[in-house]
């Protein structure tokens, strides 16, 4: 059984994924600005994916000013950083467990409560590999996002039917 809470950053202590998120960005030769290790925090504490205008409205909430393209920025960099994921077809971020080293993600999207595990399978990645390279497709990038529902949410059900 995966769990939900431990699959991305914010099953981890936050400060530790902040301290590393900033040697990373060192090595990397890019700087963690203020900014955007806030946004970072932001998205590591939260226990779902967030959206910008949620991540915008709890900077708000804290006395910063900014604008849309201001967080859009912030979460761009987080992204070319590989410190964040972004989820498609909710249009929302998400923590990355292994940002020291690339990955391609598969995500399991709970529909009833909204959260988020991130699987590391190089099986499923290498059978999209496999099956694009028969079609003579070089892939650059994937992305896999499976809806469903988690087990406390099918248990919850299955309690409310009973």
């Amino acid at each position: 059984m995966v769990n939900f809470d431990a699959c991305h950053a914010n099953g981890h202590d936050v400060e530790s994924a902040l301290r590393s998120a900033e040697r990373l960005c060192l090595r990397r030769g890019s700087r963690l600005t203020a900014l955007r290790r806030r946004v970072l925090e932001i998205i590591l504490h939260s226990e779902r994916p967030q959206g910008a205008y949620a991540i915008l409205d709890e900077l708000r909430a804290e006395g910063r000013s900014g604008a849309p393209p201001t967080v859009y920025r912030a979460l761009d960099f987080l992204l070319e950083q590989r410190l964040i994921h972004r989820l498609a077809s909710l249009n929302v971020f998400i923590g990355c467990p292994h940002p020291e080293h690339h990955h391609n993600g598969q995500f399991l999207i709970c529909q009833h409560c909204g959260r988020v595990a991130e699987l590391a399978s190089f099986t499923v990645e290498q059978a999209i590999r496999d099956s694009a390279s028969e079609h003579q497709f070089r892939v650059t990038s994937q992305m896999v996002e499976i809806l469903g529902y988690c087990a406390d949410c099918q248990a919850n059900e299955s309690a409310d039917v009973s």
